[in-house]
């Protein structure tokens, strides 16, 4: 059984910064790659950003500049650090890995956190 656990989330002013986390758990042979979405109200989860395991990392054209995503392969952790915040960056955030089992080397599988509620007050 996989999890991802989010945390880091809540309610921040404009200009503000705030850093989530995503550890997951379980029986993991391998991640290939970490990243984070966003979906706020009435509109489509969105891609914020993802980084691989070498560290190669593909932002939105929408937070760069002001989010950092990194991991710690060590711990299966990924962090993504928010700075100058926007109200219209207000949104749940998922955390999402897509790795590979133990029971099943030859294929990839996508698992999603339960996401983090992020507030960018005006």
């Amino acid at each position: 059984q996989v999890q991802l656990v989010e945390s880091g989330g809540g309610l921040v002013q404009a200009g503000g910064s705030l850093r989530l986390s995503c550890a997951a758990s379980g029986s993991i042979f391998s991640i290939n790659y970490m990243g984070w979405y966003r979906q706020a109200p009435g509109k489509q989860r969105e891609l914020v950003t993802t980084i691989t395991r070498d560290d190669s990392t593909n932002y939105a054209d929408s937070v760069k500049g002001r989010f950092t995503i990194s991991r710690d392969n060590a711990k299966n952790t990924v962090y993504l650090q928010m700075n100058s915040l926007k109200p219209e960056d207000t949104a749940v955030y998922y955390c999402n890995a897509n790795l590979v089992l133990p029971t099943a080397l030859r294929t990839s599988y996508s698992y999603w956190g339960q996401g983090t509620q992020v507030t960018v007050s005006s």
